[in-house]
Parts: C-alpha cells; sequence; structure tokens
C-alpha cells in the first residue's frame, strides 16, 4: 500500500509543479552531451524544444512565422500558470521577457544557454521561483536559414563551437541591420511577435569581435538619451547595478560593451555610444522598451561563454521577477508619455554624439606590445594570457547631435504605400483621408544629394543636406495621417525626419524624387535663355556672379542651359522635396481625424 500512496503522491507532485512523466530521463541538451563543444543544428535543436514542451505544462512550444527558405520560425513560452497567450498575460502581475538569440547564428551561445536554462526552471525546477512574476519568450534560432549554413569557418575570430552557423540570412541580409527598415521575411514576422506581446524587457544574445580581454561577457544597454527617462533611470540604477553585481560574485565580472577611443588601445580610453534603430537595443528603445545586449567574448572557450551567457539570463530574471510591478508601471508610464502633447514639447533628439566628460575605471585587461608587422607595415596588436587592471577613462555620457521639433502629425500621400505599410508593421497608428484635403504644412527640400556606391543591407543609403519649407499641399483621398498622440511616436519621427540616422528617406524608401524626368532641347533653351537675360536684370546679375564664382560652369552648355531651365517655370517644382507634410496645427489634425 506505501509503495502506491508513495507512487501517487509522486506522480500528484509532478502534475502539480508542471513536469509529466516521460520516458527519457536524460535531460541534457545536445550541446552538454557533446561535452560543451557543439552546438544542434536547426532539426534538433526543434526536437528538444517539442520535448521540453510535451514533458511540462510551464512550457507552450509554437512558431511565429517562416523563413525565406521556408523553415518555421520557433519560440518557446514558459510561465508557471500557463499564460500562454498575451491577453491572458495582461490579466496577471506578470511582466514579459523576450530573449532572443541566433539573429546572427554563427553567435549562437544564447541558444544553448537559453535551452538549458528553461529546462532547469521548468523540468528539474532548479530555478521554478524564476517565473514567479514573469513570462518568458524564448527564441532560440532567429535567423534560421543562416542557422543551416552549418560548418566548422563561420567565424573566423571566434573559438569554438566545433561548428555553427552563419552571420547573415539566406538573402543576405544581417537581422540586426534590419529592425525599423524591416526588408527581411523573418522581421516581419519578428515585428508582429514584438507588438503582439508588447514585451516588458528584451535581452538579444551576440558574441563580440574586437579587442583581447579578460571579461566572458560584455554588455549593450539604452542609457544615453534614447528612452524614456523613467525607463532610463530603472535601467541604469536598478537593473544594471544589480546585474553588475550578481555576475561579479558568480565568477562573471561584466563591461560595458567594448569600444576603444583607439582601435585596439585599451589605455586610451572607453567610449560609450546611443545605438541606432537599425540595431535590436536601439530600436526597442525607440518601443519604449529596455534592450540588453549580451556580448560573450569571441576568444573565451565556447564552454565559457555559454555560462557566462546562462547567468547573465539567470540574473536578469531574477531582478524582473524582483521588479515586475515597477517595469510594467515604468513601461506604461513611458507610453502615456510619448502619446501625450508635454513629449513635443522639448526638441525631438534624433542622434547623439560622445561628450568630452568621462570618469575613471577600472578595465580587467590582458598585457599586449604592438609592433609594425613586417608583412603588411601595419601596428600587430599582439595580447598575451597575462592578466592586467588598466585605469582608463570612460567616456559615458552623451549629448544630442541633432534634434528636430515634433509636428501634432504627419501625413504620408497615398501613392507612398510602401512607407505606409511599413509604419502599420511597426505599429504606428494612423487613419487615412476619406477625401482630398488641402493644407499648410512643412517639409523639406534636399540638396547635394550623395548615394552610398556600394549597396549596404541591399539598399543604398543617402546622404544629403535639407532646408525646411512652408506651403499649401493638396493630399488625396487614401493618404496617411500619423496623429503623435501615440505610444509609438518615437518610431514614426525615425522613419520620417529624413535626418534620423536610419530614416526612409536614408534608406532610400524615397529614391525616386530625386529623379528629373524633363528635359529641354538645347535649340529651344539657347532662345529662351536670351530672352530670360533681357528681360530679367536681376537674373542676368546673377547668371554673371555664377560665371565669375564657377569656372567649369563657363564653356558647359548642358550646365548653363540647366541653369536658366531651372528658372522657368517649366521646372519641376516637386523634384528633390520631401512628400511627406508635418502639421502643427492640432486643430487641423482633429479636422482631418473626422471621418
Amino acid at each position: 500500500m506505501r509503495p502506491l500512496l508513495t507512487g501517487i503522491f509522486m506522480l500528484f507532485s509532478l502534475i502539480i509543479f508542471g513536469v509529466l512523466p516521460n520516458d527519457a530521463a536524460d535531460w541534457r541538451t545536445d550541446y552538454e552531451k557533446s561535452g560543451c563543444k557543439e552546438t544542434p543544428r536547426y532539426d534538433a535543436t526543434v526536437a528538444y524544444c517539442k520535448r521540453l514542451a510535451s514533458a511540462s505544462h510551464w512550457i507552450h512550444y509554437t512558431t511565429f512565422g517562416n523563413s525565406p527558405q521556408g523553415r518555421d520560425l520557433p519560440l518557446l513560452m514558459v510561465d508557471k500558470t500557463k499564460h500562454f497567450t498575451p491577453e491572458s498575460v495582461r490579466k496577471s502581475d506578470n511582466a514579459v521577457l523576450l530573449i532572443q538569440a541566433g539573429i546572427h547564428s554563427g553567435e549562437i551561445d544564447g541558444k544553448d544557454a537559453g535551452l538549458m536554462l528553461v529546462r532547469d526552471i521548468a523540468i528539474t525546477k532548479k530555478y521554478p521561483e524564476l517565473l514567479d512574476h514573469l513570462t518568458v519568450l524564448f527564441m532560440p534560432i532567429f535567423n534560421v536559414d543562416g542557422h543551416e549554413r552549418f560548418g566548422p569557418y563561420n567565424r573566423i575570430n571566434q573559438n569554438g563551437p566545433k561548428e555553427m552557423g552563419w552571420r547573415v540570412t539566406a538573402q543576405n541580409l544581417n537581422l540586426n541591420r534590419d529592425y525599423l527598415k524591416a526588408d527581411a521575411p523573418e522581421m516581419h514576422a519578428w515585428m508582429r511577435l514584438f507588438l503582439e506581446w508588447l514585451p516588458d524587457f528584451f535581452v538579444d544574445c551576440h558574441v563580440t569581435d574586437g579587442a583581447d580581454y579578460q571579461y566572458v561577457i560584455t554588455y549593450g544597454l539604452e542609457i544615453g538619451g534614447s528612452m524614456a527617462p523613467g525607463i532610463t533611470d530603472w535601467t541604469r540604477n536598478v537593473y544594471l547595478k544589480n546585474v553588475e553585481k550578481m555576475m561579479e560574485e558568480s565568477g562573471f565580472p561584466i563591461s560595458p560593451y567594448v569600444i576603444f577611443r583607439t582601435h585596439h588601445e585599451p589605455t586610451s580610453g572607453l567610449i560609450s555610444w546611443v545605438a541606432p534603430p537599425r540595431l535590436s537595443e536601439g530600436y526597442t528603445a525607440l518601443q519604449n522598451r529596455s534592450g540588453l545586449l549580451i556580448e560573450s567574448h569571441m576568444l573565451k572557450d565556447y564552454k565559457t561563454r555559454v555560462e557566462g551567457t546562462y547567468e547573465m539570463l539567470r540574473h536578469t530574471m531574477s531582478i524582473l521577477n524582483k521588479e515586475h510591478r515597477e517595469l510594467i508601471r515604468l513601461n506604461e508610464e513611458a507610453d502615456r508619455l510619448t502619446a501625450s502633447a508635454e513629449f513635443r514639447e522639448e526638441p525631438f533628439p534624433l542622434g547623439f554624439r560622445g561628450t568630452r566628460d568621462s570618469v575613471m575605471v577600472d578595465f580587467l585587461g590582458l598585457e599586449y606590445e604592438v609592433e609594425k608587422s613586417d608583412l603588411t607595415g601595419g601596428l600587430w596588436h599582439r595580447y598575451s594570457d597575462k592578466p592586467v587592471t588598466y585605469r582608463i577613462p570612460y567616456f559615458n555620457k552623451q549629448e544630442p547631435a541633432t534634434t528636430v521639433a515634433l509636428p501634432e502629425a504627419y501625413i504620408i500621400p497615398t501613392e507612398w504605400t510602401e512607407v505606409i505599410d511599413r509604419l502599420a508593421l511597426h505599429g504606428v497608428e494612423f487613419n487615412l483621408l476619406e477625401q482630398p484635403h488641402t493644407i499648410k504644412v512643412k517639409s523639406y527640400r534636399f540638396n547635394n544629394i550623395d548615394w552610398r556606391t556600394r549597396p549596404y543591407e541591399g539598399r543604398h543609403m543617402v546622404q544629403f543636406e535639407q532646408v525646411q519649407i512652408e506651403e499649401e499641399r493638396t493630399y488625396p483621398a487614401g493618404s496617411a495621417v500619423v496623429d503623435m498622440n501615440q505610444r509609438a511616436a518615437r518610431v514614426a519621427a525615425h522613419i520620417l525626419e529624413p535626418e534620423a540616422p536610419d530614416s526612409y528617406l536614408r534608406w532610400d524608401f524615397f529614391d525616386t524624387i530625386f529623379e528629373r524626368k524633363e528635359y529641354t532641347e538645347t535649340y529651344v533653351m539657347e532662345a529662351m535663355a536670351r530672352e530670360m537675360l533681357a528681360s530679367d536684370p536681376d537674373l542676368k546679375e546673377e547668371f554673371e556672379q555664377k560665371v565669375a564664382e564657377d569656372s567649369t560652369f563657363v564653356g558647359n552648355q548642358w550646365a548653363v542651359l540647366n541653369w536658366f531651365y531651372e528658372r522657368t517655370p517649366y521646372w519641376d517644382d516637386r523634384k528633390d522635396v520631401y512628400p511627406v507634410g508635418k502639421i502643427f496645427n492640432r486643430d487641423i489634425v482633429n479636422r482631418l481625424r473626422i471621418r
């Protein structure tokens, strides 16, 4: 009788704690079975995820999209009370954590660390308390097609695993340059997932290139001014201070992402930066959510890197459990602030630059020497394995480099469908005009336009100078009015303000506005130019000044006649003019919202 009661009690305990009996007692991951030297392929990873889900009521396996090569994008949801929908989690007391691994699939430490951590929470119950106030979404492989471009030679600077995936997708796109422009199908799927859940905290797992040093883990956090003040203060003063202490106690002291003032020179000092929204943590900042970039150190062996990533994830979850209510409150406060008129009272920073302010910090480096290479003639930094602590300056302050006055609304002509569709993808709300409207707007005219000669992430980014203009325009029915009283106002501004680092104008979504479509015959303009000079003394003076100042102009028939053509009523007055308008009158915006 006692064995039967004991068995019933054990079964009851397993069910209560969320684990169902299963035949396989060995819960080691493929990584662990390899002696911590290998990472599993896509199919084996998915199989382990499904096995976890079938064994525990706390885990749900699903997919959130498909890759260009037809692979599912896997996702594990982990929650003690089976809250596996955004609606049920919002009704609970839980914060939501999204952990992303394998966006660069050669940098795959986060996948193996995350699978072990999910197992240790929900299967072996080593850390069940980490789910007390937290729902976890774990993306083991984001770049699934790149993951299957598998081989031993995919990361020249990296010490293991034995084989790994490739950095970019099957379409040769770097997903961690694609957040705001969102060209990749995988990114479209990510956006839908992110906006459906709108997680309270985000983690992106990478492996860093760069110098050699003692740290196993370095990190990036957006505390330079691109997030709402409340979230920024909490990230700096609560999350960061706690995780630094906890990682130190675990034997993994951490450092900010390592960028030296002089490349490869630790003694030159460290610099900080504000990530642009093409990068994951820069993008989540625009969505009023703190994002942690984990960068394990490429030269450490794979086991050490995975262990360091594991500890960073574990301690992050511990902090979020303790701080869940405050974090949710601050996120909601940031959303309300961004959607308010108060948000637009101050100039909005689009880009940042470092200041000369610095603090002295200890940096756990390695002794090194620099010699001139007899092979290349360049400087060769030769690191030893002898640890040394450098006392160096850390330039950790940022200031706005470019600011703009935000309007009450942007208005986008209906023909720019790709831009309007991408705004919707990012969760930017807008309404469509039901009939044409003629309104006064501010906009921009561009000059000195120059494109990158080589493609970058499938596009040719453009540089330009701009001047603000104000004019009356007629916008057709179907034009999109983006009222800036919304939580995604930061995202809208970075897409639609041309000077933003990842604006859609920079990413060549608007390139056709720079194209000239009508031309003149020389024999027509030769006669017309003489008539213009004879009838307009001011124009004649302007022409004579141009001749005097520009030696390349004289004798160039095409340039001379084009100069006159630009000053005729026949010239295309829409060339080099931004079609997006900025509306600063709230009454006009309110009228446009009436259907």
